[in-house]
């Protein structure tokens, strides 16, 4: 459909051209256009491209005033759009600009899969639709490892529904047959911080009406919930039945946590320490040895995870710490000591240490344990389900950080045993708090690790957050395609975000809850797209099942027992970002 012509008073370039739209048509923002022209020696050549910017103006006025007067039919003048497109495809690449008076065209149907590579892709997935209300895909290659991995995604919390979007992406990834045969070991791994609105991916949506399945429909999708799931949350405080912390939901919910002889055994230690300012003190030195001496002298003590060092025992985390510190503070025996904090550490590292160490005791008890009755079900595995959420939002943030080093640590290693014939999709939020740009720790060299040899792993990280310019450099750049929400204008202006036009970054901050800008490496522009309501429950009100409700029992657990109830001082923040921790002397200070 002839849109308008190619504009001769503004320059056309290979890359961008200008079109003059028509008395009775239109384009706006995001439209594909094509056109073309006779190349001696070649033939015909098509560039097609986006439409990143229109405007309106008088033709004929000099100035502000004049708009009255052209109203009254006083002066002469001509109302004239002009679209701004941005080139996506040349073909054949022969890069030369459009002439002038060329027509120019709306595309549809396969010419619009061609301007946008679609035709390309062997295996699609859908992301949403465009503004035209035709589909919007991504090419599986970027996404699988096979030419590149990793999604990054940005945006306001609550505003720019970057956790929708993902499970909307692993859904479609899941369900949409992009992946052929490896759909059966295909796995995604969920870490959830926001309240229990993941614990219902298994569930229908009450809200999802006809208008809003046929979204799905139109995407090649089907409208329902996901089917393989499993859900994990630590155990509820003060309960010595191993029964989960939530309240929503409490059917088909496993507790997890790890034995204190699993922590001595595996070497654990390190990611109680896993804030970035631990790295800049020299007690970092006591934690991996300490953690080698707990590996080599800690026993087991019974079938509940409980422990024995030296004729000590510990059946809880506090019991455990108490035994590190008496080791590391014995002055009657200074052989033993110096076994444990080190030959050449000072006492001002070990009480800084010990300090560290026992600021934890609160935050990881409900998850270190030696005092509950053995589960084969309490370990977090992705093993027996496709998708697998982990709920962290009733843990402390050092717990949470503790949880997601030491789950990501393991699933890497046994992909690595594996090898890469699966896919591992890992989403996690608030990826700014466990790889911050500054600093150094062990979930962030795991994590880098992942955008940096994941894709030969078959593990494809999937990081949300709220500012992307505040991610390591080395995870947003491994990142193959990138996906923004609605942007605070201050960061929307940041260099991360210089694969959005200009027009696109004014957009960002006005964009609604559930319009993304997705670039992917194939396509040179960014398209919007809108994905579809989720299918799938969000919160406990909006279970279809009238008989879905937490008076089920949990797990195996006692139905009429009610979790103990928690502290109530357990998720204040600290303050002082140092989880409690008294402030430790800078590298130059004496210790005291």
């Amino acid at each position: 459909m002839e849109v308008g012509k190619v504009a001769g008073t503004a320059d056309s370039t290979p890359l961008k051209f200008h079109v003059a739209v028509a008395d009775g048509a239109y384009l706006q923002l995001d439209d594909v256009v094509t056109c073309s022209r006779d190349v001696p020696g070649v033939g015909k050549v098509v560039t097609s491209g986006l439409v990143t910017d229109v405007i309106s103006r008088h033709e004929g006025a000099s100035f502000g005033s004049d708009v009255f007067l052209i109203a009254d039919g006083v002066m002469p003048a001509q109302v004239q759009e002009i679209a701004e497109v941005t080139t996506t495809r040349v073909d054949p690449e022969l890069y030369v600009p459009p002439r002038p008076g060329s027509a120019a065209h709306r595309a549809s149907g396969e010419v619009r899969d061609q301007a946008l590579y679609f035709d390309q892709m062997d295996a699609k997935v859908p992301v949403g639709l465009g503004r035209d209300g035709q589909p919007v895909f991504l090419n599986l290659e970027f996404l699988d490892g096979t030419r590149g991995a990793h999604v990054s995604i940005s945006g306001i919390s609550g505003v720019a529904t970057k956790t929708s979007f993902a499970l909307f992406l692993l859904h479609s990834v899941f369900t949409s047959g992009a992946l052929g045969g490896r759909q059966t070991n295909a796995k995604a791994l969920i870490f959830s911080v926001k309240g229990e609105d993941l614990l219902f991916l298994d569930q229908p949506n009450s809200k999802l009406t006809d208008t809003r399945a046929g979204v799905y429909s139109r995407l090649g999708l089907a409208a329902a919930p996901f089917g393989s799931t499993g859900f994990f949350s630590p155990p509820a405080p003060g309960d010595q039945t191993g029964r989960p912390n939530v309240k929503g939901r409490t059917s088909g919910v496993n507790a997890f946590w790890w034995t204190l002889h699993e922590f001595c055994q595996r070497e654990l230690m390190r990611y109680v320490f896993t804030d970035v300012e631990d790295e800049k003190n020299q007690y970092t030195m006591v934690v991996h040895q300490v953690a080698a001496r707990l590996k080599a002298d800690a026993v087991s003590a019974g079938n509940d995870g409980a422990v024995g060092i030296d004729g000590q025992h510990a059946r809880t985390w506090p019991e455990l710490i108490d035994i590190v510190c008496d080791k590391l503070t014995d002055d009657t025996n200074e052989v033993e000591r110096r076994r444990w904090a080190g030959p050449v550490t000072g006492i001002g590292t070990i009480n800084a240490f010990i300090r560290r160490l026992r600021s934890s005791e609160r935050h990881l008890t409900p998850i270190l344990r030696g005092d509950l009755p053995a589960s084969g079900s309490r370990q977090i595995s992705t093993s027996n389900q496709q998708v697998t959420v982990v709920d962290l939002h009733a843990l402390h943030d050092r717990a949470q950080r503790f949880v997601v080093g030491v789950v990501l640590a393991s699933e890497t290693e046994r992909k690595e045993a594996a090898g890469s014939g699966g896919l591992l999709f890992t989403m996690l939020d608030e990826l700014n708090k466990y790889a911050p740009r500054d600093g150094s720790s062990p979930i962030k060299e795991v994590l880098l690790d992942i955008a940096e040899r994941g894709r030969s792993l078959g593990i494809i990280l999937i990081g949300a957050q709220q500012t992307a310019s505040e991610v390591e450099r080395r995870i947003v750049s491994n990142s193959s395609i990138k996906v923004v929400g609605r942007l605070d204008p201050a960061e929307a202006g940041r260099p991360e975000y210089g694969f959005l036009p200009a027009s696109q970054r004014g957009r960002a901050t006005l964009a609604k809850p559930g319009t993304m800008f997705v670039s992917q490496p194939e396509i040179p522009v960014p398209l919007a797209v809108e994905f579809p309501f989720p299918a799938w429950a969000t919160r406990l009100s909006e279970v279809v099942d009238p008989t879905f409700s937490s008076s089920a029992s949990a797990g195996g657990g006692d139905a009429a027992a009610q979790p103990a109830a928690a502290d109530p001082f357990s998720l204040l923040p600290d303050l002082d970002g140092d989880d409690g921790a008294i402030p430790e002397p800078g590298p130059n200070e004496p210790p005291f």
